[in-house]
């Protein structure tokens, strides 16, 4: 985003109003359970942090523009970067001037996915691949789909070279497609693990995310069950019956998950995590757990009830917990790890586990400094490559700096 158009916006506002936050919190103090907040956030942890043997690749994709598949793209990255340990990729598979890399808030421009399919070789490390990326916050990669300019173009090959190269490097890729019925936008779904579906929170949305949805039976009848649906709430009140909304939509296996209005994500520019009003966060948090669930299922041919079951029960919880409620809020730790040991899902994490999603007023940064990041991870060592290691990228990598 060029600086000057800085000055297009004004003060960024909390996705919540104070009144809403105030009621909240009377509501939290007088009729809450710690218990039962601390197995929410433990249950939908647990599915986000899921160990996996090979990247799982998340595609986000909607039947038209402006329905907010990008927005869901980036909350989606910004919450794998937060839970997991291992490298966490976002790919603009969108070259048509994307808003991606503005809602991860890119501030520099370096290689986009037609240029890195050119260069990307077997041989490389991840260090060495890092350095044609661009971080963003949580320890995250981003590769944009352009430049900034018009005219880029990403057809089917280039897009298939470039996510199978970057498939061994990253555990968690979330891939932001063009909208359907675009052939890049058609071969990701087939292709993912998972994927995800931005419907408008409208009759129309419902409508013609139903004729996606018959599609896509009908392609394969298996993809049903690993594709989640978000419905989108891009006002206050659309008037639309949710539930109703989501028999529609879930009649052949796909889960309905609602994205509600947040005042912060309908402005516009970059997300910042800590302005995001706490149902936008537990929304987040849900679609992320059900996405990583569906894409590992799909993997190992199992289904989701053996992740259920196999859960830790929260401190104070039955042992039988409902799965992914959804992160109760702020106020609520995510599950922490031995601080030097293995995480408690499988993989690695940072000493003291990831900090949670804290509330606006005060609290903790929502997702470690990219360097803290880092440090969690051992260095790949020359010859022999990690798959998930440390992403932590030269300044100038092999080959010169990035134009």
């Amino acid at each position: 985003m060029p600086p000057e158009l800085d000055a297009l916006r004004s003060k960024p506002r909390h996705g919540e109003s104070v009144a809403q936050r105030a009621g909240r919190a009377v509501r939290r103090a007088i009729a809450s359970s710690p218990a039962a907040e601390t197995t929410a956030v433990t249950q939908t942890a647990y599915a986000i942090q899921q160990p996996v043997t090979t990247g799982r690749q998340i595609s986000v994709t909607s039947i038209r523009g402006g329905a907010g598949k990008s927005t869901v793209s980036a909350l989606l990255a910004l919450t794998y970067a937060h839970y997991r340990a291992d490298p966490v990729l976002a790919v603009e598979a969108d070259p048509a001037l994307g808003t991606l890399p503005h809602r991860l808030g890119a501030t520099e421009v370096r290689w986009s996915g037609t240029d890195l399919a050119q260069i990307v070789d077997p041989s490389m490390l991840i260090t060495d691949l890092t350095g044609y990326l661009i971080p963003f916050p949580g320890g995250g990669w981003l590769l944009p789909g352009s430049q900034g300019a018009i005219g880029t173009r990403l057809d089917i090959d280039t897009y298939r070279v470039v996510m199978t190269s970057l498939r061994r490097y990253f555990a968690t890729t979330v891939v932001d497609c063009e909208t359907l019925p675009a052939e890049v936008a058609r071969t990701a779904l087939v292709t993912t693990q998972a994927r995800i579906l931005v419907c408008p929170a409208t009759p129309e949305g419902v409508a013609a995310t139903r004729s996606v949805l018959d599609w896509v039976g009908g392609v394969h009848p298996r993809m049903l069950p690993t594709t989640v649906v978000v419905l989108s709430h891009a006002a206050p009140d659309t008037g639309l019956d949710v539930r109703k909304a989501a028999e529609h939509l879930g009649a052949g296996g796909a889960v309905v998950l609602p994205l509600p209005y947040d005042r912060h994500l309908a402005a516009g520019g970059a997300i910042r995590t800590e302005l995001l009003g706490e149902r936008t966060l537990q929304a987040a948090a849900r679609i992320a757990a059900e996405a990583m669930n569906r894409a590992v299922s799909r993997a190992d041919g199992s289904s989701r009830q053996r992740t259920d079951q196999d859960a830790p029960p929260a401190p104070g919880g039955t042992g039988n917990p409902t799965p992914y409620a959804g992160p109760a809020g702020p106020g609520s730790p995510a599950p922490q790890a031995t601080p030097g040991g293995p995480g408690p899902y499988g993989a690695p994490s940072a000493a003291g586990g990831p900090a949670p999603y804290p509330s606006a007023a005060g609290g903790p940064a929502p997702y470690p400094h990219p360097s803290a990041h880092q440090t969690a991870h051992p260095s790949p060592r020359p010859g022999n490559p990690t798959p998930y290691g440390a992403p932590s990228a030269p300044l100038h990598p092999p080959g010169g700096p990035p134009r």
